[in-house]
């Protein structure tokens, strides 16, 4: 079990991170963010974060 901590939150951090450099790109309207170059360079920071923690994660479960 501990290797789900950082999955989850990794797995959220990308998902998070690819909606706002869309948002920021301007690909999604109806937002605050729709437009902004700021989310669209802090976008892809955080999913980077998550990819690190998702890499963490599944190393975290292969060890015995």
């Amino acid at each position: 079990m501990r290797g789900w901590p950082p999955l989850t939150i990794g797995l959220l951090a990308v998902v998070i991170g690819a909606v706002w450099t869309v948002q920021g790109l301007g690909y999604v309207s109806g937002s605050v963010m729709t437009d902004e170059r700021a989310w669209a360079v802090v976008g892809p920071i955080v999913a980077l974060a998550g990819l690190v923690l998702l890499w963490f994660g599944l190393r975290a479960r292969r060890r015995p």
